[in-house]
């Protein structure tokens, strides 16, 4: 199976994960070569309007500033997919019940992998303001 056909399933444990609440984080890791972008991050926001995420790429080299935006949950997907396979070849979701592991091999096969939570809880509701 194609990796962008099982990513597709992956996602899906993604929305189910904040549609209940049990969304805490998702991590993009594992780049080819050492590119300057280092990391990226979604972090939940629960707030009374509604789920949004802070996406956060963090760069290795000190004279790229980080980048945060707050977006919907649709708009950090085109984020994550823009990077997916390049140069990130794998995807973490930590939930409060399971983590999911979604990796990428040399070949461009996907596959899934399920752990147990990293994380027991999601703080109570964030405003988002500090």
């Amino acid at each position: 199976m194609s990796y962008k056909e099982l990513f597709g399933e992956f996602w899906q444990q993604v929305k189910e994960s904040v549609e209940e609440e049990r969304f805490a984080k998702l991590t993009m890791a594992k780049t080819i070569g050492k590119p300057n972008l280092r990391n990226v991050f979604l972090r939940p926001i629960y707030a009374e309007d509604g789920f949004r995420v802070v996406v956060k790429l963090r760069y290795r080299s000190r004279d790229t500033e980080d980048k945060e935006d707050e977006m919907s949950l649709e708009e950090a997907l085109e984020v994550v997919k823009k990077y997916l396979q390049t140069p990130f070849l794998s995807v973490l979701l930590f939930t409060t019940t399971k983590d999911v592991t979604f990796k990428i091999n040399k070949k461009g096969a996907g596959s899934i992998v399920e752990n147990v939570p990293t994380f027991s809880y999601v703080r109570e509701a964030d405003t988002g303001s500090d």
